[in-house]
C-alpha cells in the first residue's frame, strides 16, 4: 500500500524578509510498519545552508537559512511512504492479549523498569497540554477502572471523544487552552488529540502527539481535487509490556492502513511542519496545501477531519 504525499507550506510577507532561519518538518517517519520510498524538499527562494538532523522525538528536521532578501517563502515537500497494515496490525493483536490494568500500569510506572524509561517523558506537561484539571480527570475516569486493561479503557474513552464533541472548524487554533476544548466540546483534530493527550497523562498513562496525514474522498460521482486533503492528527498511549498504541478520535479507529506517520512529540510544537524566525516588519499570510493519493488501488472510505 503506497501513498503519493504532497505538502506546501507558503508565507507571504507584508515587508521584504532579509534574513530568515526556518526548521521544516516534512519527511515522513520510517520505522517497523511504515517505509519512506522516496522523499525531496523544494524550497525557495534558494537557502544559503541546508542540513537534515534527527531531534530528540526521532523526527527528520530540515534547517534552513536563507539570506536574500524575499517577500515570499515556499516549502514543499513530496513524499512516496508504503504502509504495511498487516504488521499494524499484528502489533495491535499482540497489546490486546498483553494488556495489563489500569493499576497495574500505574504500579509499573510508579517504579524503574528500563523498558518504560523513554516513555515517562510523555507523562509531564508540555507548552500546550497542561493536566491536572478536576473536571478532565473525571471524564477521563469513567472509562479507567482500575481493574479494567488499559486497551480496552483507552478505545472507549476514543469513541467517547468520538461522540461527545463536534468537529467544528475555525472554532480554535493552535493556542486555545484545553479546559476551553473541554467546555465547549468542540474543535478539530489537533484539539481532540492534545485534550486525550492531557486527560491521559493526568492519569497517570504516558501519551503522545502523532502528526501525519490522512486521505480524504471527493463526494460519490466527484473527481478528487488536488491539494483538498489536509495535514491530520491523533495521539498514542504508552501500555506497558505492549508499548505505544495509536487511537483516532476524530474518526473514532485505530490507525492502519488509512494514516501516515510525519512525527510525533509531546504536543504539536515538537512536531508543526514549518517555524523559524525572520528578520523584517509588518505581517504575515500563511497558506498551506495538501495532496494525499494512494497508488493504483481504491481508498477505504473514512471521514476524515483537517488539522490546522
Amino acid at each position: 500500500m503506497i501513498y503519493n504525499i504532497y505538502h506546501k507550506t507558503e508565507f507571504q510577507y507584508q515587508s521584504s524578509v532579509t534574513f530568515s532561519h526556518n526548521i521544516a518538518r516534512l519527511k515522513p517517519r520510517n520505522n517497523s510498519y511504515q517505509k519512506v520510498l522516496d522523499f525531496s524538499l523544494d524550497i525557495k527562494p534558494n537557502v544559503y545552508e541546508s542540513y537534515e538532523f534527527k531531534d530528540m522525538f526521532g523526527n527528520s528536521n530540515t534547517h534552513m537559512l536563507i539570506r536574500e532578501p524575499h517577500q515570499s517563502l515556499s516549502v514543499v515537500g513530496k513524499s512516496k511512504v508504503e504502509i504495511f497494515p498487516e504488521l499494524i496490525e499484528k502489533y495491535v493483536d499482540r497489546a490486546k492479549e498483553n494488556n495489563i490494568t489500569f493499576s497495574g500500569a500505574i504500579e509499573r510506572l510508579s517504579k524503574f523498569n528500563v523498558d518504560d524509561l523513554c516513555a515517562k517523558q510523555y507523562l509531564f506537561e508540555s507548552t500546550l497540554i497542561p493536566k491536572g484539571y478536576p473536571q478532565i480527570k473525571d471524564y477521563v475516569q469513567e472509562s479507567f477502572h482500575l481493574n479494567r486493561n488499559v486497551f480496552d479503557a483507552t478505545n472507549e474513552f476514543m469513541g467517547r471523544i468520538f461522540n461527545d464533541f463536534k468537529f467544528l472548524s475555525g472554532f480554535s487554533d493552535i493556542t486555545t487552552p484545553v479546559e476551553e476544548i473541554f467546555e465547549a466540546k468542540k474543535g478539530v483534530c489537533q484539539d481532540f488529540a492534545q485534550f486525550a493527550i492531557s486527560a491521559l497523562r493526568t492519569i497517570g498513562l504516558p501519551a503522545k502527539y502523532m502528526s501525519g496525514y490522512i486521505e480524504t474522498l471527493p463526494p460519490k460521482g466527484e473527481e478528487k481535487l488536488f491539494g483538498v486533503d489536509a495535514s491530520h492528527a491523533w495521539f498514542a498511549v504508552y501500555i506497558p509490556n505492549s508499548g505505544w498504541i495509536e487511537f483516532d478520535p476524530t474518526n473514532n479507529i485505530i490507525p492502519k492502513d488509512q494514516h501516515i506517520l510525519l512525527g510525533s512529540g509531546r504536543d504539536y510544537n515538537d512536531i508543526s511542519p514549518l517555524k523559524g524566525v525572520v528578520m523584517s516588519s509588518g505581517n504575515s499570510n500563511l497558506s498551506v496545501m495538501v495532496d494525499v493519493r494512494k497508488e493504483n488501488i481504491q481508498p477505504l472510505q473514512i471521514q476524515s477531519q483537517s488539522q490546522q
